[in-house]
């Protein structure tokens, strides 16, 4: 007798993402579940606008859109879909997939997961003496979303009640995955390792393509990107399971793609924390068994902690882009005085008017290596770039008066300003993110169908965090006097952790690991990054899958939405590294050498 295997589709990593994936995992993918990602903290305060505008806007509209075309087609399969597209307006998500369903003749039990909207216990937050989680700020009161991450129990719960579809509203992203896991296979709550192999396989495919070839270190190898495959998990009851794509699609499932997507926004491999379980993915193993098939088996699991992660979003003053784009000679130079003249002479006249000089200001010109922090000189052989100004000021009067300075340098600043792109900036709110941690105690949440409504029980947990010793490098690098680019070596892959980065780095081989790991260390990463990162570089080995993972703390200005940085969100912190130059013996630089040559 086979042992039972659950196979699982994940067709969206972010509001935004193709709209294509549904229907291709539907049917093409085999799947018995179709799972969706919808949710960041930046669409949680859209989202949070939306509802105020509207009360019956407050999700995400693409997975109506998504859905609809296909129900009869799930309905007919028997395929279950799990998605947090509820935002902060869970019902009308609810109601509106009903409608089109009870449109088409198909009956369909819609369960929804309600209590990590935490806005209507505002002024009770407000009492409880709450401090962001690394910047120990007070809670500001002008919130415009505060949600927890829940976890997989409440989708296990909605299933055991006969869920076809469970619409959540802010979760985990692993949860999507694992609460199917949970219900298919009866884990319990307590089942620590196998929950932190579900929340693994959730992990692996919740950012959709990237594990199949998306956003992968040797991208050149990867061919359809325009039909590019959707990952299916197909999940063994013992935790164990096997990452691959539909059949005759582009993208490329292997160890690389898989144990990039692996490290991917994770900080402490061996203390990944979660709302049901503590993760230890160090002794991880990702091995390819066939072609665009990776099993990934290994993960540990330990009890939670007692609290929930609360993400909130506040309002803080207003922020204008202004574009222009300039060529010719010394174009980069150009740009950047450019910039500074109009800075100078908005302020001049915000000073007239009376208004407080900018919160903050940031000049990029794009083209010159920016992100590298380079600054513009004469020396840079550019021909055109883009020059970007970034400014915030709590009063929305003082920017107008910067949207009408921008286009004034075509006439009156530098030659070479050739395009003025987008028109004059627009002026948008600058909503920042406040993080904190909430007792498991103060949320109650309900699984909410048609005809039922049920309160689910939450253990509360307990474990303390404590992050996990590096474990020290096997032997001692020798002095070598040969380099090699770290690409040569190793995969990478960068992202984000509120105001951290992360690069995940395996080593091409176990051999080249240790000549990896002595080139990077803490203070070699530090110095490289120095024009960004602002606090300390943690380094932890991953030995499973000979990897390293860095954390480069307070990063990146703040975080996606505060960061006024090209960057925000790390994504070039990698691309950056794999330039760097590894001392190796002669017989891997021999090695290299003979391979770039063949």
């Amino acid at each position: 007798m086979n042992p039972k295997k659950i196979k699982i589709g994940c067709a969206s990593a972010f509001w935004g993402d193709t709209s294509s994936a549904a229907r291709q995992l539907v049917e093409k993918g085999d799947i018995d579940y179709l799972v969706s990602d919808f949710l960041a903290e930046m669409t949680m305060s859209i989202l949070a606008g939306s509802k105020k505008n509207n009360p019956k806007m407050g999700y995400a509209t693409d997975f109506i859109d998504q859905l609809s075309p296909l129900l009869e087609t799930i309905k007919s399969k028997n395929i279950k879909v799990i998605s947090n597209a509820g935002g902060v307006n869970l019902n009308s998500c609810k109601e509106a997939l009903e409608e089109i369903a009870h449109s088409l003749g198909i009956a369909l039990n819609i369960a929804i997961i309600a209590g990590d909207d935490l806005m209507s216990k505002k002024n009770e937050l407000m009492g409880m003496n709450i401090k962001e989680m690394e910047t120990d700020q007070e809670l500001p009161d002008n919130l415009l979303s505060a949600n927890a991450y829940l976890g997989a129990i409440p989708i296990n719960e909605a299933l055991k009640n006969n869920a076809d579809i469970v619409i959540t509203g802010r979760c985990v992203d692993s949860a999507l995955v694992l609460g199917p896991l949970m219900y298919e296979f009866n884990w319990s709550s307590t089942d620590y390792d196998l929950l932190a192999a579900g929340s693994l396989a959730g992990h692996i495919i919740e950012c959709g393509a990237q594990c199949t070839g998306g956003n992968f270190t040797d991208w050149k190898k990867v061919k359809g990107f325009e039909n590019i495959g959707f990952p299916v998990i197909e999940v063994s009851s013992n935790g164990e399971f096997v990452v691959s794509k539909p059949e005759n699609t582009g993208g490329l499932v292997s160890f690389g793609t898989v144990a990039e997507q692996f490290l991917y926004e994770i900080g402490d491999p061996g203390q990944y924390i979660l709302p049901d379980v503590i993760c230890d993915f160090r002794s991880v193993l990702i091995e390819e068994i066939d072609k665009d098939k990776v099993l990934v088996k290994g993960a540990k699991g330990f009890a939670p902690t007692k609290n929930y992660k609360v993400s909130a979003t506040f309002f803080d003053g207003y922020r204008s882009i202004g574009f222009l784009v300039i060529g010719g000679k010394d174009a980069a130079v150009k740009a950047q005085i450019c910039g500074e003249a109009i800075l100078k002479k908005t302020e001049l006249l915000m000073n007239d008017n009376n208004f407080a000089p900018f919160d903050e200001t940031l000049i990029t010109v794009i083209g010159s290596n920016s992100i590298y922090g380079s600054t513009p000189s004469m020396d840079m052989d550019i021909k055109e770039v883009t020059l970007r100004i970034v400014v915030t000021h709590q009063d929305k009067s003082a920017l107008r008066i910067f949207t009408k300075e921008i286009a004034q340098a075509a006439t009156g600043m530098t030659p070479g300003v050739i395009n003025y792109l987008g028109g004059r900036p627009k002026i948008s709110p600058s909503i920042k993110l406040f993080s904190f941690l909430i007792d498991k105690t103060f949320i109650d949440i309900d699984v909410i169908t048609s005809t039922n409504r049920k309160r689910v029980k939450i253990d509360e947990g307990g474990s303390i965090f404590q992050s996990s010793p590096d474990q020290p490098d096997i032997f001692i690098q020798g002095k070598y006097t040969k380099e090699v680019p770290l690409i040569s070596l190793a995969y990478a892959r960068s992202g984000d952790k509120g105001d951290h980065a992360n690069i995940g780095i395996i080593a091409r081989k176990k051999e080249y690991l240790n000549h990896i790991s002595a080139s990077l260390s803490e203070e070699t990463v530090k110095n490289l990054f120095r024009h960004f990162c602002k606090g300390e570089v943690l380094k932890w080995h991953v030995p499973g899958i000979n990897g390293i993972n860095f954390l480069l703390k307070n990063s990146l200005d703040g975080g996606g939405m505060s960061s006024l940085r090209i960057d925000p969100q790390g994504k070039s912190y990698a691309q950056q590294l794999l330039e760097f130059p590894i001392k190796v013996p002669d017989s891997i630089y021999e090695e290299i050498s003979l391979k770039n040559k063949g």
